[in-house]
């Protein structure tokens, strides 16, 4: 039984995505990056064998109809709810092994940052991987489902959101933090990430 990779996109339809960062770098932009980032991610991450890539898809019907992503991966709606039960549902859509959650606005994420979260779960009980603004770009269990309360009370989209997480795990709760990361929500993040690094041929088109 292989783990389960979920990547989290969002139809990227104009207007409809990434509006923090539209608001520093422009509606057209912001759809663009985001259009082209969550391909390239499910498609960089999905040819490796070592596990099951999955794309978890909002609204519900792109998951069907959509032809944002590569054809070749199975998708699954992310259903109704804020993020945390949107991702509480992802988690425990699997056979029951390990899964990791990530996002699809990650352009620096590689293979070997999901291995390294998969080799985690072999000796931990859940695996985080901390975003530069105190959030987080990955989240995984040894055992998905169960934890329900998990997301309780998290305050997304905050500097709080990996802490808030973090102290839902109780005490008999292994818990492993990864390399720190940057998710791109802001026009901050976007011309950080553009000045530490050769930006990807289609984000430079």
């Amino acid at each position: 039984m292989k783990p389960w990779l979920i990547v989290f996109v969002r139809a990227p339809r104009y207007g409809a995505v990434k509006h923090r960062l539209a608001a520093g770098i422009g509606r057209a932009a912001a759809w663009r990056f985001y259009r082209r980032c969550s391909d390239d991610v499910a498609r960089r991450l999905g040819v490796d064998r070592r596990w099951v890539t999955v794309v978890a898809v909002t609204p519900d019907r792109f998951a069907r109809a959509g032809e944002f992503w590569p054809g070749h991966l199975p998708r699954i709606g992310q259903g109704s709810g804020d993020i945390g039960r949107r991702m509480l549902r992802a988690l425990g859509s699997g056979p029951g092994g390990p899964v990791v959650i990530v996002g699809g606005d990650i352009p620096t994420i590689t293979r070997r940052h999901v291995a390294a979260a998969f080799a985690a779960l072999g000796r931990h009980d859940a695996v985080l991987g901390p975003a530069a603004d105190g959030g987080y770009w990955l989240i995984g269990l040894r055992h998905g489902g169960g934890r329900r309360d998990l997301f309780a009370n998290v305050r997304w989209s905050s500097e709080h959101a990996m802490a808030d997480t973090l102290a839902n795990f109780d005490r008999r709760y292994r818990v492993k933090c990864l390399d720190r990361l940057r998710d791109i929500d802001t026009a901050a993040d976007y011309w950080a990430w553009r000045a530490a690094a050769t930006p990807r041929r289609w984000e430079a088109s």
